[in-house]
């Protein structure tokens, strides 16, 4: 290595000027920014392009050219801006881009337009979710346009203003995104706004507006051309006393109405007006209506909470869903009306500060519960048709009724296994029962089918504990005897512990079934429906008769021998 220890020659001294001369260009140089190169070299995909500063020729992309429109910089010596990207990169190369130079570029225009409140120009280029793209001409940077946005009235076709370069205000901007979105309507409106107030300073509370024009309508109102200047609302509430769903039911586009000015808003320059102010309010003949008397009434719209109906044109009434039936839970209005059908109804409610009438289609029928309880009171027999069935209970439609009454497993029959029992029975059958139970408060009637049968149970009707019973063995097990008490239906068990008294003999094997044997009542409940039989007791009951029966004559002091003690006692006292 040779070292030069003097620095004063001229040459030297040259060097030093042009080191410094190249570190000053180099700190002029910062990554994300964007500078000019020259292009030095035209390839088949790429070209090289010459900054001051940068250690090598940066490459861009000939098709990133193309993209932006700058075919005409593909020559050697043209000037192209670019996006440094990175001074170095992992292979020692420089990275740059032309179309992010560009965007970054546009965008820089946009946010000073933005700033300066100054509209900028572009064309619709395509359509898209919610409204259409725009490009800035300028710059070829892409915005959002909300269709809402497009212009200052509703347009179905916007075939003749794509690609047509028009002005745009910059109604938002996002930074962090880069995002950018446009309104053509605010160009548009901005011309009209002066003369628009002028027009609305014409107008005020309570004017008469003749001849106004339907110019459409949407969900919430109907749009009114007013003397060709200005567009007004009729809100849907606004339209008629009546019940409404759409303003397309009652306006035709074309048609012409008078229309009542109910509010001026000079900030927003609008006005609001009314059509069913401009006739007498219906609700004030409600006075000619009375409470819980019955009136014809006529169905103008369904829902599923209930109907809505009139009593007069304009005078709405609501007949919920709970007043149309009084069986039925979870009533569908629509499968009992349709619109346009006349029906009688009783008012039940009139609320003149909330301006609500309520009305009940079930009041004009009788009540089946009362019908019920007059006819067919508790204890009585009725007939009726199975409707349904569920895991633990039927429900009857009753003959003459429109009820369907309740009738539990338990209730079928006195005998067998409740669940086993409602096997026997299905939809459609029909049968006698007795009413058990009537609640109208609830709406509910309880009914039993065993009731109408013969109760084995009266068997022990006239018996008390400690009587004895004949029965007949039907079964034995482990854990005693199935018997039958002769003259009844009832199977009985009489437990392991209750066979004998002694324990070696409280087997329940010695039975084959079919004996004939005597029992006890050991137990017996008429309310309760509960009574338990005793071969033990019995035994027990006959021994403690025995005892007491024979206990005299043949009692131990009553033998022949019984004082012969005492004799020979008082043999050895004489002597």
């Amino acid at each position: 290595m040779e070292i030069y220890k003097e620095t004063n020659t001229d040459a030297s001294k040259e060097f030093e000027k042009l080191l410094k001369n190249e570190i000053s260009k180099t700190k002029d140089l910062v990554e994300g920014k964007i500078i000019e190169g020259t292009v030095t070299k035209v390839g088949e995909k790429y070209v090289w392009c010459h900054a001051d500063g940068l250690k090598s020729e940066a490459m861009v992309d000939i098709n990133e050219l193309k993209t932006l429109g700058q075919e005409n910089k593909l020559k050697i010596g043209e000037k192209i801006q670019v996006l440094l990207e990175r001074i170095e990169g992992r292979d020692g190369e420089v990275i740059v881009s032309a179309s992010k130079a560009q965007k970054i570029k546009g965008w820089d225009i946009l946010v000073k337009a933005y700033e300066n409140n100054e509209p900028i120009m572009g064309k619709i280029t395509s359509k898209c979710k919610g409204g259409v793209i725009v490009e800035h001409i300028d710059t070829g940077s892409l915005m959002f346009c909300p269709g809402s946005q497009i212009s200052d009235i509703p347009i179905k076709d916007i075939s003749h203003l794509m690609n047509e370069p028009q002005k745009f205000a910059l109604i938002k901007m996002d930074k962090v995104r880069g995002n950018a979105c446009v309104s053509r309507r605010q160009i548009i409106s901005s011309g009209k706004k002066e003369d628009k107030a002028k027009i609305i300073e014409k107008y005020k509370e309570g004017d008469i507006i003749k001849n106004a024009v339907v110019k459409g309508y949407s969900s919430f109102g109907c749009f009114f051309n007013v003397n060709n200047e200005l567009d007004c609302l009729v809100h849907l509430q606004e339209i008629s006393y009546s019940r409404i769903n759409h303003p397309e039911e009652v306006f035709n586009i074309g048609d012409k109405h008078d229309l009542l000015v109910i509010s001026v808003d000079k900030e927003k320059l609008q006005i609001g007006c009314s059509i069913k102010q401009l006739s007498p309010d219906p609700f004030e003949k409600i006075s000619n209506y009375k409470l819980n008397n019955k009136y014809e009434v006529k169905i103008i719209k369904i829902m599923d909470f209930g109907a809505f109906a009139e009593l007069e044109p304009g005078l709405t009434t609501l007949l919920h869903s709970s007043e149309i039936s009084w069986t039925r839970k979870n009533v569908q209005p629509k499968k009992f009306f349709k619109v346009g059908d006349k029906i009688d109804c009783v008012i039940t409610e009139i609320d003149k500060d909330k301006r609500r009438i309520a009305i009940s289609y079930r009041l004009t029928k009788e009540n089946p519960f009362d019908k019920i309880e007059k006819n067919n009171p508790v204890g009585s027999e009725v007939n009726g048709t199975i409707s349904s069935m569920n895991e633990y209970a039927i429900y009857l439609k009753l003959d003459d009724y429109e009820i369907e009454a309740f009738l539990h497993f338990n209730d079928l029959s006195y005998e067998g296994v409740p669940e086993e029992t409602a096997k026997n029975y299905k939809i459609k059958d029909k049968m006698k029962v007795k009413v058990l139970e009537i609640k109208k408060d609830s709406q509910k009637v309880r009914v039993g089918l065993k009731q109408t049968q013969k109760d084995p149970f009266d068997y022990f009707s006239n018996k008390k504990v400690n009587d004895t019973v004949t029965v007949k063995v039907l079964s034995s097990d482990n854990k005693g005897l199935i018997v039958q008490p002769e003259g009844s239906n009832m199977n009985l068990l009489i437990k392991k512990s209750q066979i004998a008294v002694s324990s070696s003999d409280a087997r329940p094997s010695r039975f084959v079934g079919g004996e004939r044997i005597d029992a006890a009542i050991s137990e017996l409940n008429m309310e309760k429906r509960k009574v338990s039989l005793s071969i033990k007791l019995l035994e027990e009951l006959q021994n403690k008769e025995a005892v007491s029966k024979f206990s005299s004559p043949l009692s131990g002091k009553n033998l022949p021998f019984s004082s012969l003690s005492d004799k020979l006692s008082n043999k050895k006292a004489k002597k």
